[in-house]
């Protein structure tokens, strides 16, 4: 549980004449051939912590890494694409400065005007945003007077601007509208959630997730694992799972996996059966989950565990989803993710049920069916709400504290 009460956020600041440092994640999927943006959710998201700054006659200037580009500058991620975007939506003059820090940027900043946008270049084209550096955040402290953290979905990084950044502001931070609705989803989940509570945990990166089941079990009623993730517990209990594709994990890992199942099999659940297909790819089939041929591997999930899967989530009041159960961008093997998402959205509007979704693929498997907007809430961060659940509070957050 995160203590709102502790962390201002943008309506605890009147921004008339100051200038907004707006951290925010417009790291989106796009096409690299044109820069067509393919989902907006996110800058969505933050449009009305910025519109609140602009009403208040303030000045903003938005913070945001976007892609991997490795401490150089690379067209290919520049974020200078954004600003049609940003101007149809604000409707305010959107300025744009090639650099993040520096006396080019700094003179910029001195022309800026109250109602106007200026968006700085990728962060990520310093090295120093992902080192932490603290000499290139006390660079990026100079260009405002309040600082604004509302990209929940970088809030799991230990980078300049998420960590360091707002240490230097003192009294002057605050959270925007985006966060403070993350942090309450989150903390209905984790505390004050209805039970029973449900967890559906698909995908394939075991690794990353065994900590969180760890953690899950203390609070939550049912663990329902399907996707990639299941066939490792499935090898572990001595099932035969073919060629289906499980991530590499070491005998630490394996131990771990052992050590959850013994001690709480009673609250984890597996897929009853699968849809499988040959390595040819020419034939598919259903069967058992515990007997998956050589040269044949798990696609999705079956029929009978729909059901199954389904009869425990009728009883839950609290429902948390990250990751599909199986290929769901293919033909056939879209069925199984897509079947439990619409009960999801079913016992959400039924039965008011607390549905929390989170992760690019779940989040991609409920836009497909035009049901995102059918859940309590969708988070912007896949990993920030991952680390989350492990009972850890993320650094961006942290950084409120100190």
């Amino acid at each position: 549980m995160i203590n709102l009460n502790l962390i201002k956020t943008v309506n605890d600041f009147n921004f008339y004449n100051k200038i907004a440092l707006i951290r925010v994640d417009f790291n989106i999927p796009i096409n690299p051939k044109n820069f067509h943006i393919l989902d907006d959710t996110r800058i969505k998201s933050s449009i009305p912590t910025i519109k609140k700054v602009l009403y208040d006659n303030g000045k903003v200037i938005l913070l945001s890494h976007f892609g991997r580009p490795k401490g150089k500058y690379n067209k290919n991620y520049s974020i200078k694409f954004l600003i049609p975007y940003l101007y149809k939506k604000l409707k305010v003059t959107i300025k744009f400065s090639e650099y993040c820090i520096g006396p080019m940027v700094e003179q910029l900043v001195l022309n800026l005007k109250n109602k106007e946008v200026m968006l700085l270049e990728n962060l990520r084209f310093y090295q120093e945003e992902e080192d932490n550096n603290k000499l290139f955040a006390f660079q990026l402290s100079k260009l405002g007077d309040i600082y604004v953290n509302d990209a929940f979905g970088s809030s799991h990084r230990f980078h300049a601007s998420i960590t360091t950044l707002p240490k230097l502001f003192v009294n002057r931070k605050c959270i925007g509208f985006l966060m403070e609705k993350e942090i309450k989803s989150l903390n209905k989940f984790l505390g004050t959630g209805k039970q029973p509570i449900s967890v559906l945990l698909g995908g394939s990166k075991i690794n990353s997730k065994i900590k969180i089941i760890k953690n899950l079990v203390h609070f939550a009623d049912h663990i329902l694992i399907g996707g990639g993730m299941a066939y490792p517990f499935i090898k572990i209990l001595g099932g035969q799972i073919g060629d289906s594709l499980t991530e590499k994990y070491d005998k630490k890992i394996e131990t771990e996996l052992k050590s959850v199942l013994e001690n709480n099999h009673k609250k984890i659940f597996f897929p009853k059966d699968v849809i499988i297909v040959n390595n040819n790819e020419h034939q598919t089939k259903i069967v058992s989950i515990n007997s998956i041929p050589h040269g044949w591997k798990g696609l999705d999930i079956g029929p009978e565990s729909i059901n199954f899967f389904c009869t425990i989530l009728k009883q839950s009041k609290t429902i948390l989803w990250n990751g599909p159960f199986g290929v769901f961008e293919q033909h056939p093997f879209y069925i199984g993710t897509q079947s439990i998402a619409k009960f999801i959205v079913e016992l959400t509007i039924k039965n008011n049920c607390f549905s929390l979704v989170g992760g690019g693929d779940s989040i991609a498997a409920l836009k497909m069916i035009q049901l995102e907007n059918k859940v309590s809430y969708i988070s912007t961060g896949g990993g920030a709400l991952l680390e989350s659940l492990q009972n850890t509070t993320l650094p961006g957050i942290q950084a409120f504290f100190s």
